[in-house]
């Protein structure tokens, strides 16, 4: 067989495929609009930073409505007990807001390692990280390999980022997922409060990374930028 027949065999397998792609989408387009559901519950992750980081990101998830994104998961640096305190604290006080509670917790503490901790020198900061990005593969690239009825079904369905560093690590971990092609969360970034003139290095990391990043103060947004400013949101 020639190299052009070889080249237009191949190119005949490629159009099928994506015919059939795009057939198979469509149907399922056709199949939901003829039957519409409720709206699904929406699974979230929730970073927390530390300190006013996981005040801001807590305050975000407190004006969730909790029966809606369900399950939650609170993502947590090793060693930073009170923000898991906090974290809590918060499901007990939605819980006894519901009128009705679950037979099973609808939530969850994930400890990562930190990417990098307090006054840590730059020479021994490269192999946390990596231990950092190792452990947060697993939870975005390999958890879901083993999660029943979950095939093609990305860890949880959005991400929130407040910051610090670490939460650079879990982004990363993400688009190396995108990059293979295996499912992943929306990843939404939202710059602390404290950040009124310029972006915080973990913003200014993410800034293009992220599938939404969110700003408090308008003099953060930039022409032709891709910030979106909703006023005070903690």
């Amino acid at each position: 067989m020639s190299s052009c027949t070889t080249i237009l065999v191949f190119l005949f397998l490629f159009f099928c495929i994506k015919l059939f792609l795009a057939i198979f989408s469509y149907t399922r387009i056709r199949l939901g609009s003829a039957n519409p559901r409720l709206p699904r519950t929406c699974s979230i992750a929730i970073f927390l930073g530390s300190g006013g980081h996981t005040s801001e990101a807590l305050k975000l998830a407190s004006a969730l409505d909790f029966g809606r994104y369900s399950p939650r998961t609170y993502i947590v640096s090793e060693g930073d007990t009170l923000s898991a305190q906090k974290a809590l604290a918060l499901e007990h006080i939605k819980a006894a807001d519901r009128a009705f509670s679950d037979d099973q917790p609808q939530y969850k503490l994930l400890f990562i390692p930190r990417a990098r901790r307090v006054h840590q020198s730059l020479l021994s900061t490269p192999p946390d990280a990596v231990k950092s990005l190792l452990a947060c593969m697993r939870f975005v690239s390999v958890r879901p390999l083993f999660k029943k009825g979950a095939f093609r079904q990305p860890v949880v369905d959005l991400l929130i980022l407040n910051g610090p560093g670490t939460c650079v690590i879990l982004c990363a971990a993400i688009f190396l997922n995108r990059l293979i092609g295996l499912p992943s969360p929306r990843v939404m970034y939202v710059e602390s409060f404290a950040r009124v003139k310029s972006l915080s290095l973990s913003g200014k990391l993410l800034y293009h990374f992220t599938d939404r990043f969110v700003v408090q103060w308008p003099d953060l947004v930039q022409r032709g930028g891709r910030e979106v400013y909703r006023g005070c949101l903690v």
